[in-house]
């Protein structure tokens, strides 16, 4: 038996590209999301906060805010400008200033992302900014303008519309973050791109 499996995974029927075998393992679920027709005026940032209950969040969460229960602990993620805090609440990141882009309505979203070592996405766009929030693992982004790597405590901002990207775990363990959104609502969430 393990004669006939050896001989099959050599003579290349059950042997996937290491790009396809990497992306089998990367995950990417929506944690939370809203449209907005407006952001405020000035330079933007992504404040991460933690609360006791989700009702507490919720009253501190304003036009701008999500609210979402993740691993045990209430999250408040709210698009604003620098320095703006909740009440009550624990900070745990502020994360900009994002750059900016013009849309008729705006797609705020949060997705939990990861996967296991070695695990990556597909080349992609997105029609909007992206930022990054690791809590565990170690995260690598690579773009045009280089790589960027993250440990859990630690966040970025990613670079502008339509700027390809592949973003994979490079850790020795399994990769959790959150990846915070501002697009453009009217156009596809994420694209298919490649690298020049």
């Amino acid at each position: 038996m393990k004669r006939k499996l050896f001989a099959a995974l050599t003579s290349g029927l059950l042997i996937l590209s290491p790009l396809a075998t990497a992306q089998q393992g990367f995950f990417v679920k929506p944690l939370v999301e809203k449209k907005v027709t407006q952001l405020p005026p000035g330079e933007l940032f992504w404040h991460i906060n933690t609360f006791d209950a989700k009702e507490q969040a919720q009253a501190e969460a304003g036009p701008l805010g999500l609210v979402a229960e993740y691993d045990g602990k209430v999250w408040l993620f709210t698009l604003g400008l620098a320095g703006e805090g909740t009440k009550g609440g624990t900070k745990v990141a502020e994360i900009g200033p994002l750059p900016r882009i013009a849309a008729q309505e705006y797609l705020l979203r949060v997705n939990e992302a990861g996967g296991p070592k070695g695990s990556a996405t597909a080349a992609h766009t997105h029609p909007g900014s992206e930022a990054f929030y690791v809590l565990k693992g170690e995260l690598t982004q690579k773009t045009p303008h280089g790589v960027a790597r993250l440990t859990a405590g630690q966040s970025m901002v990613g670079h502008g519309v339509d700027t390809p990207m592949v973003v994979s775990n490079s850790g020795s363990e399994d990769l959790r973050e959150f990846a915070l959104f501002v697009v453009d609502a009217n156009k596809p969430f994420s694209s298919p791109a490649k690298f020049d």
